[in-house]
């Protein structure tokens, strides 16, 4: 089979060919020829006129020298649909339509993130792999459940890379800005910046607006470069364990053009030996924007029979991971599930836990892969509002652990043994109505949870838990509420064979015991361009 692939989203202008006589797996006869030409503006960030013009001249150049390699006829044509910039896209989408037709082979549209996941999937052999999506435009954590990849944790505002960007931008640097802090981080010490992470979700425009402020009071660009990296990439890494944690997957994969910063790939498989899951991240070629990646998961679909008509093969600037049908896999459902035991210890994304028949001692380990000084103010914190927040709730009467000690030094927690499984392993509409009204409740009396996942309430015979408040804090802002509810959603839609039944039961508990408001600020953070 050979497929050629025709890549350009954004910035890069690229075309490959993949030669291979099984797309399903690797091989060492398989080849991957790419060629590429980048957008690099002047002065600032990316121009999308600009760009557009650059994928104009460069998109026919790329692809006569990609099949310039070919050894024998092209079998199908594959296209990044998107999500990417408009102007960018359709000329890609263009130049696609035009060399399928010219060729007399199907075409297959690709998106674009799914690609980045797959070329690690393809390369490094993992059968069910978490994959940390880090480029300029995106930045998520996905996993496949029942078809589909699902997303599991994204960013709330910014990607990573663009978040670098605009400092860079600010100190008066060119794009790309994520070389030019890795280089200058090399002499820099930590300093104090925001680390916001919620559930699986994450925000850089706090971090980036302290970055800019500290440049401006005099501290040294090298400091800030340092802490910016230290922080952000901790925030990946730590939302990439809490992952691996919810879906018991014991594999990583990373994706995107900021993968090839060695500080977040060293956290990473740090991370992961910690564990003990497997890391995989792809040579540089297939970790930038590339055409090799469309290739590959090109040919897989066209394997699959999943190919488009021209008519239907419209570009999508907004074209979500998770709103991809996967054709070439065949799992149904790929989630894992474990049984614990009393006396067992398991490793959480935070902590180690120790289960006991009646008492259950957590005790949040160090994570070698953040800054010493950011590792204990978190651990020291989360240890502390846990306490406090898990007493408290159940002071309103929401059902919580009785915490029977706190050692703030040593990070630990006495709790009382509660549940008999995880939500996840028992999922059913009326103890999702459960977790609704007992965030209802919580949300009235002025904090958040922070993390409200399927693994973080635990489910007896006729009571529902919610445990781990670490990530909560108090606060009288319905975003914040609606957040609670957001990372709800998400870990339903990655868990449940058929969330869509448990989400209106979910929305009717809260609507009924909670404020609306707060419903109608979900419905605002559902809508943003981000989680479209």
């Amino acid at each position: 089979m050979r497929v050629i692939g025709i890549e350009g989203t954004a910035w890069c202008a690229s075309a490959a060919v993949y030669e291979t006589e099984d797309p399903s797996v690797r091989t060492d006869d398989e080849t991957v020829t790419i060629e590429s030409e980048a957008y690099a503006p002047e002065s600032g960030g990316i121009h999308p006129r600009e760009a557009a013009e650059h994928m104009r001249e460069a998109v026919p150049e790329v692809v006569g020298r990609a099949l310039d390699h070919a050894d024998g006829p092209i079998d199908a044509v594959a296209f990044s649909r998107g999500p990417g910039l408009g102007p960018c896209l359709r000329i890609v989408g263009t130049a696609a339509r035009a060399l399928a037709q010219r060729l007399d082979v199907p075409l297959v549209g690709v998106n674009h993130m799914v690609a980045h996941l797959e070329i690690g999937r393809h390369r490094s052999g993992f059968e069910e792999p978490v994959c940390l999506n880090a480029s300029g435009a995106n930045a998520h954590v996905l996993a496949y459940h029942n078809g589909r990849y699902r997303v599991l944790g994204e960013t709330m505002d910014t990607g990573v890379g663009n978040a670098l960007d605009k400092f860079t931008r600010h100190v008066g640097w060119s794009h790309p800005g994520g070389p030019k802090v890795e280089e200058h981080a090399k002499d820099g010490e930590y300093v104090d910046l925001p680390y916001v992470v919620k559930g699986m979700d994450f925000s850089f425009s706090g971090i980036m607006s302290a970055a800019k402020q500290a440049y401006d009071a005099g501290t040294p660009v090298e400091d800030v470069c340092f802490a910016l990296q230290e922080n952000v990439f901790a925030m990946l890494t730590e939302v990439a364990e809490r992952a691996l944690a919810l879906t018991d997957r014991d594999e990583l994969v990373l994706g995107g053009g900021v993968g090839q910063n060695a500080r977040l790939r060293e956290m990473l498989r740090e991370m992961c030996e910690a564990r003990g899951a497997d890391f995989y991240a792809p040579e540089p070629r297939f970790l930038r924007d590339n055409a090799g990646m469309i290739a590959v998961l090109g040919a897989k679909m066209y394997d699959a029979g999943d190919t488009l008509a021209i008519e239907e093969s419209a570009v999508d600037s907004n074209y979500r991971p998770d709103e991809v049908a996967v054709t070439w896999r065949e799992e149904t459902n790929s989630l894992a599930r474990s049984e614990v035991e009393a006396g067992a210890t398991i490793r959480g994304a935070e902590a180690a836990v120790s289960i006991g028949p009646e008492r259950v001692t957590k005790r949040r380990v160090p994570k070698e892969y953040r800054h010493p000084d950011l590792d204990e103010r978190l651990r020291r914190d989360r240890t502390v509002l846990e306490a406090r927040l898990t007493s408290e709730a159940r002071r309103y009467g929401v059902p919580t652990p009785v915490v029977f000690d706190v050692d703030v030094r040593e990070r630990t927690l006495e709790l009382q043994h509660v549940g008999d499984a995880d939500l996840r392993d028992d999922l059913t509409e009326s103890r999702v109505r459960d977790v609704a009204r007992h965030l209802a409740t919580i949300h009235e009396e002025g904090f958040v949870h922070g993390d409200p996942t399927t693994r973080n309430v635990r489910v007896g015979p006729d009571r529902t838990f919610l445990i781990d408040f670490g990530l909560g804090y108090y606060t009288d802002d319905a975003e914040d509420y609606a957040m609670d509810l957001h990372i709800l959603t998400q870990s339903l839609r990655g868990t449940a064979a058929d969330p869509d039944l448990l989400l209106a039961a979910m929305e009717a508990e809260y609507r009924e015991h909670g404020d609306p408001a707060v419903l109608d600020q979900l419905r605002e953070i559902e809508g943003r361009g981000r989680y479209q």
